[in-house]
C-alpha cells in the first residue's frame, strides 16, 4: 500500500522523443563536424572545381553595395563550395569571416550567432544578432535549415572513392618495385650471391633479385633455355584503376556543376564554351543570387550580382541575331504607330522582361 501511495506521488519523468530538442542538436553537430569537410578535397580534382567557383565569383558584377569586394567575393565562393557555408560579420570597415560559430535560432530561422573572427595574434568570439550577421549557405535540409552541406558532404561516397583510389596509386607509385627486375644468372657461391642480393636490393628501376639456376638444374631442365628477366612492376590495368579514378572525376566535377567533358583533354572550343555555360547558368548564378537576396536583407539596399556576362556565358551569336530581330521589331512597330506599351507588352509575351 505505501509502495503505490509512492508511486502515485512520484513525479512523472520526461523523455525527450526522437524528434526533440536533444535530437536536432544532435543530428545539427554530427552535420557539423562530419560533413562540413571531407579527405577529397586535397584533391586536384576537387581544387580545380573549387578555383572554377571562386575566379566566376570575383568576377562577378555586383552592384547596390561597396562591401562585396572581389576578394571578398572569391572568399566567400572557397568557403562556400568546401563548407556549404559562408559567415561574414557585417562592420563599419567591411565584412569580416567568421572561422567559426553557434547559431541560436527561432522557427528555424537564424537569430543570434557567436562568432570566432581571425586575428593575426589569436582569434576573438563575439556575439551577434542576426541582422549584423551575413550568412549564405547551400544545400540545407528540412531538419537543420539553418546549415549548409558542401558539394562533397552531399557526394560523400563518390568523394573517398576518389580518395582512395588516388591514395592508392600514391602508395603505389611510392612504394612498389617499378622497373625492377628479377635476372637469371649462373649459380655462384652463397656468400656471392648473398652480396649481390644486398647490392641491388631496394633500387628502383634497377636489378631486384639475382637468382640462381641451381633449381632449374635439379629438376633436369637446361639452365640456358628459356632464361629471362621478369619484371616486378605491378599490373594496374587489370585493377581497373584508370577507368574507377575517371568516373570518380567526372562524378565529383558533375557535383559541383562542371560538365566531365571539360576536363578530356580532347575538348574543343565549343565543349569549353558550354561548360562554362552550363557552369555559371546553373550552378555559379543561382548561388550568386541567395547572397544578393541575403545581403539585400541584411544591407538594407538592393543588390543584384551577375556572373553570367562576365564569364561570357552566353551565345554570342543568337543574341546578336535576337538584338538585330528586336532591331527590326521595333522600326516596324514604329512604321505601324504601335504604341511602345503596346509593344512592351507583346514582348512580354515572348518572355523578353525588358
Amino acid at each position: 500500500m505505501l509502495e503505490w501511495i509512492m508511486n502515485k506521488l512520484r513525479p512523472i519523468e520526461q523523455r525527450s522523443s526522437g524528434s526533440g530538442y536533444t535530437a536536432q542538436v544532435m543530428a545539427a553537430r554530427d552535420s557539423y563536424i562530419s560533413g562540413r569537410r571531407g579527405v577529397a578535397e586535397l584533391t586536384a580534382t576537387v581544387q580545380s572545381c573549387v578555383s572554377l567557383w571562386e575566379g566566376g565569383f570575383a568576377m562577378a558584377d555586383v552592384s547596390g553595395t561597396d562591401l562585396l569586394t572581389r576578394q571578398t567575393m572569391a572568399m566567400i565562393a572557397r568557403a562556400v563550395a568546401l563548407n556549404g557555408e559562408a559567415v561574414y560579420l557585417i562592420t563599419d570597415m567591411g565584412l569580416v569571416p567568421a572561422t567559426d560559430w553557434d547559431v541560436t535560432t527561432r522557427s528555424g530561422r537564424p537569430s543570434a550567432y557567436r562568432l570566432s573572427l581571425p586575428e593575426a595574434g589569436g582569434g576573438r568570439t563575439i556575439t551577434a544578432l542576426a541582422a549584423e550577421v551575413l550568412h549564405l549557405r547551400i544545400g540545407s535540409d528540412n531538419q537543420t535549415p539553418w546549415i549548409g552541406t558542401a558539394p562533397l558532404r552531399r557526394s560523400s561516397l563518390t568523394g573517398a572513392m576518389l580518395h582512395a583510389v588516388e591514395a592508392a596509386l600514391s602508395e603505389t607509385f611510392e612504394n612498389a618495385p617499378l622497373g625492377s627486375q628479377i635476372v637469371p644468372l649462373p649459380d655462384a657461391g652463397a656468400e656471392d650471391m648473398e652480396s649481390m642480393r644486398h647490392a641491388f636490393s631496394g633500387r628502383r628501376g634497377k636489378t631486384l633479385v639475382i637468382e640462381g639456376v641451381a633449381q632449374a638444374t635439379a629438376a633436369g631442365m637446361n639452365p640456358q633455355i628459356g632464361q629471362k628477366p621478369d619484371q616486378l612492376s605491378p599490373d594496374l590495368s587489370k585493377s581497373m584503376t584508370a577507368e574507377t579514378l575517371s568516373a570518380a572525376r567526372e562524378a565529383v566535377a558533375m557535383a559541383y556543376g562542371v560538365l566531365p567533358s571539360l576536363l578530356n583533354r580532347a575538348a574543343t572550343g565549343p565543349v569549353v564554351r558550354e561548360a562554362q555555360r552550363q557552369l555559371a547558368i546553373w550552378t555559379l548564378q543561382p548561388i550568386a543570387t541567395l547572397l544578393a537576396d541575403e545581403a539585400s536583407n541584411k544591407l538594407g539596399a538592393e543588390i543584384e550580382i551577375d556572373t553570367i556576362r562576365p564569364l561570357q556565358a552566353f551565345d554570342a551569336g543568337g543574341r546578336a541575331r535576337a538584338l538585330s530581330a528586336i532591331i527590326k521589331a521595333m522600326a516596324e512597330a514604329k512604321e505601324a504607330d504601335i504604341p511602345p506599351a503596346d509593344l512592351s507588352g507583346a514582348m512580354r509575351m515572348v518572355d523578353w522582361k525588358e
